[in-house]
């Protein structure tokens, strides 16, 4: 299959989280701040990235995160609200390309890319031996 022939440049999507205490460094780390984790930014935009290619998405097909560069440019607090996007910036035969970011109101928290691999999943977990 050929992400080209479905999945198109301009796709895009949004998230809104407001930041529990669960999702914050401190949380993972004893004595850290509790402020927003950056693996858990990162994995927010991972989920937006999906969410703009999902409708396009045949049935039993699926993509997974394949690349991240990231910026984590900010720190939020606990019960922030944080607004997450994606935007498909390239389409390759099995890889979309994102630019992400996230924001508080108009303060930019991160940044970067993302990749998502097209995979199908019966092939995937026979591969895998799932």
């Amino acid at each position: 299959m050929d992400a080209r022939d479905f999945i198109k440049v301009g796709m895009s999507a949004e998230r809104t989280l407001v930041v529990p205490a669960e999702r914050t460094v401190g949380h993972f780390v004893p004595g850290m701040p509790m402020v927003y984790a950056t693996p858990m930014m990162i994995l927010e935009m991972e989920m937006t990235s999906g969410d703009a290619i999902r409708v396009a998405l045949q049935p039993g097909w699926v993509t997974v995160g394949t690349e991240v560069d990231i910026r984590h440019l900010a720190a939020a607090l606990v019960g922030a609200t944080v607004r997450t996007t994606a935007k498909v910036v390239a389409v390759e035969r099995r890889v979309i390309r994102f630019e992400v970011e996230a924001f508080e109101g108009a303060r930019k928290l991160g940044e970067g890319r993302h990749a998502r691999g097209l995979v199908n999943v019966a092939m995937f977990n026979k591969r895998l031996g799932a």
